[in-house]
């Protein structure tokens, strides 16, 4: 099983407004996100994905193309520029970036998911809490 990280979609109080956000990253460029040091162990990540933290639920996720140079000595995290849902599981808010191993990843949502987007994050928080979603 893959290595995949965890991030906090600063700035994004919705899963539509992340959506756009990738959208917006890919239209101009590949889409990445920087950070200040290369993941140690960034070669068991290869297959894996960004899971997305959003008002302290893992929300969603981007499968990670690879890494690379970014400017002012930073490293770019590549991203596929789509979200995947996945179910919602509650989750700490941090900095930076933390590792989230295979066996604990949310599944995807798949087509069950279908609708979930346009739904306001709160209500989404209270049906994962529930375990309906």
């Amino acid at each position: 099983m893959p290595l995949h990280l965890t991030k906090v979609a600063y700035g994004c109080d919705s899963i539509e407004y992340l959506q756009e956000r990738l959208a917006l990253k890919a239209a101009h460029q590949p889409a990445f996100l920087t950070t200040r040091y290369l993941p140690k162990r960034h070669e068991e990540i290869a297959g894996g994905s960004l899971f997305w933290i959003i008002k302290h639920q893992l929300i969603g996720r981007s499968p990670i193309l690879g890494f690379g140079e970014a400017e002012g000595g930073r490293v770019a995290i590549y991203l596929e520029p789509k979200l995947v849902l996945v179910q919602a599981r509650p989750k700490r808010a941090h900095q930076g970036w933390r590792y989230l191993e295979g066996k604990d990843a949310p599944v995807d949502l798949g087509e069950a998911g279908a609708g979930v987007a346009e739904m306001p994050a709160g209500l989404v928080g209270e049906l994962a809490a529930m375990g309906l979603i």
